[in-house]
């Protein structure tokens, strides 16, 4: 569907992984005490956003969400007019073990924790690390949710989990537990539009974080950076080109960004291990505003429940069953 200017509409999204987090999957130590950099990050992006007249879907983690001193960054980021979604409330990229009952708490938790620290209760999710599974979906379907946006349809999947077992520090039992971060194979052949999940509950739109169509190659923002590390040229010559690839195949794109785009080694030195983290935040951030030029120039840019809504309206969408890996179920320990 045409936007009012004529162009064609796309969605951009924030998944806020705050600096434990990162920690956390990362198996460093200290991550128990939750340290934040929503203070310094927030701002940063709302600034840039509202510099550009962008107004985007936000997911936020409930685990930051109830803790009352990231209230006044959480809070700020529903009074600018953009969108909140839930991430969950752990911020565990292995949904996929959770029981059914571990994973109505985990989502119902943060949902409360995000309505009583923004003033909106969110009905998007996307699961930590694209984990997703047919409970998590069946959940957020009895939940009430408008859509989910966990699935990443890229073959590269295996590749990211290699390369993050070989620069993080886990044990034996974490990696175990992690075995199916960013997914396998199977997520390459997934759909890279729109569609329904076909649930007993009834269908859930699902909105995947859009890779290249037909090579499923990903160009969401902090991959640019990563490619713009090597050449800024390129990485913009590549992004220009996956956005006409998308508007030839008619693929709406809804793309994702992170808080380390908009972070540089200035600003911190704990996520050093994290790609596109050895150059300045004004660097990285001149790298941004020309890739979100690119984008808008290319796409009316809005967030992801006003995308949603535009693509039901103007087409029936096709419903697909929910087919994933099914690792065995355990519990998984409570955080207080």
């Amino acid at each position: 569907m045409m936007a009012t200017n004529g162009k064609p509409l796309a969605s951009l999204s924030l998944d806020l992984d705050n600096l434990w987090s990162y920690m956390k999957t990362h198996g460093d130590p200290g991550w128990e005490d939750f340290p934040t950099y929503l203070d310094l990050v927030v701002p940063r992006v709302l600034d840039f956003l509202k510099e550009r007249d962008l107004t985007i879907t936000f997911f936020i983690v409930g685990q930051d969400a109830a803790l009352a001193k990231n209230h006044a960054a959480l809070r700020a980021v529903t009074e600018n007019g953009h969108e909140v979604g839930n991430h969950s409330f752990r911020h565990e990229p292995w949904l996929q073990l959770y029981t059914d009952d571990e994973l109505e708490t985990e989502i119902a938790r943060a949902e409360d924790a995000i309505a009583e620290a923004t003033g909106d209760r969110p009905t998007g999710f996307r699961g930590p690390g694209f984990s997703v599974s047919e409970s998590v979906l069946r959940v957020l379907k009895r939940r009430g949710y408008r859509f989910d946006a966990s699935t990443f349809p890229t073959f590269l999947g295996p590749l990211a989990r290699s390369y993050y077992f070989f620069t993080a520090k886990l044990t034996p039992e974490q990696r175990e537990e992690r075995k199916l971060l960013f997914g396998g194979f199977r997520e390459g052949l997934r759909s890279t539009d729109v569609y329904r999940w076909q649930l007993a509950e009834g269908p859930l739109t699902e909105v995947p974080v859009t890779t290249m169509p037909v090579v499923k190659l990903p160009f969401h923002f902090s991959y640019l950076i990563y490619l713009a590390g090597f050449s800024p040229a390129l990485a913009r010559f590549y992004f220009r080109t996956a956005l006409t690839v998308c508007r030839i195949f008619r693929v709406q794109p809804s793309m994702l960004l992170h808080p380390l785009d908009f972070l540089g080694k200035d600003d911190l030195d704990a996520l050093g291990f994290f790609p596109g983290m050895s150059v300045s935040a004004e660097v990285k951030l001149g790298w941004m505003n020309d890739f979100l030029a690119e984008f808008a120039r290319q796409f009316e840019v809005v967030p992801m429940g006003r995308h949603v809504d535009s693509i039901e309206q103007a087409r029936k969408l096709p419903l697909v069953a929910p087919r994933f890996d099914k690792p065995e179920a355990t519990s998984v320990p409570a955080v207080s």
